[in-house]
């Protein structure tokens, strides 16, 4: 079953204004409208705003010269995106799974279980009438595809329910859900129907639509799943219980002391329900409601799965510092939108608080939070043969992908520069080893020298013109070495002179 909520901005502006189709607000011209480059551009209009002449993707400034008397408010498309995630979620009782189709419209599972309403009509009746009393505006169909369902929904006639030996060769083409530009080729060749896809041959829109892998862009991979010839994939909405616990305080507070008290209980409160759940958090959010209605949010992320309340305490405590209760705090809450399974186990607290993992795992809650979130990170071994490249950082405790404990390495300077400077180096022969070179305005006559290391450049990522690179270790007649490196042999078909590079200090 498709469900497509034709005016899902508009209805949600209305829910919020708290009015009915046609009354308050919604009788006078009314819009949404989106901030764009080129200025506010309508993105969703009322009826009143139709009759008036404004129409939707206008700029406001044409909208007004039409309709003078119009208002407006901000779109809010992150809000009806959510609004759809949980009116997916609520769909369900309809079938045992649903999807969302974005912008505006919902996919759900009615496989077997139309007769459990008294049949198709009586369940699409049901559910006309429920999104009705919801304050939503819907079209509905039911189809044996997801694809004939939508286009049935947006194109075909209501209530629509299609038996079998129907066909959809009446509708535009519009209906297979292809990108614009794509319906607007269709049309300038003169296919303006799905029935007229059939008289062309497959092979001649097979050389013309070659897009595999964006079924928006190929008529027929989406003529193909609207007559259920090939599956099409659909991710269904899950619903996620987040943990969270609250205090609604009789009298509201305004000293740091007691902050930390409530604190202190919903971070056992919290303990309790993650050791029920066999979780521990990995971030956690605590809300401050103002008596004024303004409300306070502090982050935490863990290094691991935790759920230790004293922990908890201890992290928060600092974040709270520069907390501004007002007038009073009247309701706090905590809650944990990222868990990770902790397995319950049972050893001697001494034991404990000696094991590395642990230990470790707190220490570096601590500096993360004294020191601020990226600041705590680790080196970890990439695959790659360059040295700019050959490692990355990641947080601290996360697990080291096992391929990259496969690459044996050669022995790096310690220090690398940030980015590998140009030098001017003399040498004996083109391809001899360098005798002196001047860096960041010194010049250092070469001792000793080591050499080369060669090593190509990654052909898959770096462009034709990337030259080889002979790495040398050097040592200067005051004792201290370097790490530098020719970019380029003379005769290698690139252009230029070899150029001269210094990337590490050797200890």
């Amino acid at each position: 079953m498709a469900i497509w909520c034709a005016h899902l901005s508009i209805d949600r502006w209305r829910l919020c204004e708290g009015c009915a189709p046609g009354e308050g607000p919604d009788a006078e011209p009314h819009a949404l409208i989106t901030e764009t480059a080129h200025g506010p551009r309508i993105a969703a209009i009322n009826p009143a705003a139709a009759e008036a002449g404004v129409r939707r993707d206008a700029l406001l400034a044409d909208a007004r010269a039409v309709c003078p008397s119009l208002a407006t408010s901000p779109a809010d498309p992150a809000g009806d995106l959510a609004f759809l995630e949980a009116l997916a979620l609520w769909a369900q009782r309809w079938g045992p799974w649903s999807a969302i189709d974005p912008p505006d419209g919902l996919i759900v599972d009615v496989t077997g279980v139309a007769h459990l309403f008294g049949g198709e009509a009586s369940l699409l009746a049901d559910a006309a009438q429920r999104l009705g009393l919801r304050g939503l505006g819907v079209r509905t169909a039911i189809a044996p595809s997801a694809g004939a369902a939508w286009a049935l929904a947006h194109f075909g006639p209501q209530p629509a329910i299609m038996q079998p030996g129907d066909s959809l060769d009446d509708l535009p083409v519009a209906a297979l859900r292809l990108d614009p530009a794509v319906n607007l080729l269709l049309r300038r060749l003169g296919l303006k129907r799905i029935g007229d896809l059939g008289g062309v041959a497959r092979s001649a829109l097979a050389r013309r639509f070659r897009n595999r892998h964006n079924p928006a862009a190929n008529p027929l991979i989406r003529l193909d799943q609207l007559m259920g010839r090939v599956p099409e994939p659909l991710l269904p909405v899950i619903a996620h219980e987040v943990p969270l616990v609250q205090r609604r305080l009789m009298e509201p507070i305004r000293h740091r002391d007691l902050l930390d008290r409530v604190m202190e209980d919903l971070a056992q409160d919290m303990a309790r329900l993650l050791e029920a759940r066999g979780e521990g958090a990995r971030r956690l959010e605590a809300g401050m409601w103002r008596v004024d209605g303004e409300v306070l949010v502090r982050r935490l992320e863990l290094a691991s799965a935790s759920r230790d309340g004293a922990h908890i305490v201890r992290l928060f405590a600092s974040r709270l510092d520069d907390v501004e209760a007002g007038f009073g705090i009247e309701m706090v809450r905590l809650r944990a939108p990222w868990c990770e399974p902790v397995a319950l186990s049972q050893r001697d607290f001494d034991a404990a608080s000696e094991e590395h993992g642990t230990s470790l795992a707190a220490c570096i809650d601590r500096l993360v939070v004294r020191l601020g979130e990226g600041a705590v990170r680790r080196p970890v071994p990439h695959a790659s043969h360059l040295p700019e490249r050959a490692q990355r950082w990641q947080p601290p405790l996360e697990p080291q992908p096992a391929s990259q404990g496969e690459f044996a390495f050669h022995d790096r300077p310690l220090k690398l520069l940030d980015r590998a400077e140009r030098i001017a180096v003399l040498y004996a022969t083109p391809d001899g080893l360098p005798r002196r070179f001047s860096w960041r305005g010194g010049v250092h006559d070469i001792a000793r020298a080591e050499g080369p290391e060669r090593i190509a450049p990654e052909w898959w990522r770096e462009r034709s013109t990337a030259r080889l690179r002979d790495y040398y270790r050097i040592e200067d007649e005051a004792g201290r070495r370097y790490w530098i490196y020719r970019a380029g042999i003379l005769g290698d078909g690139r252009e230029g002179a070899p150029e001269w590079f210094l990337q590490g200090l050797c200890g």
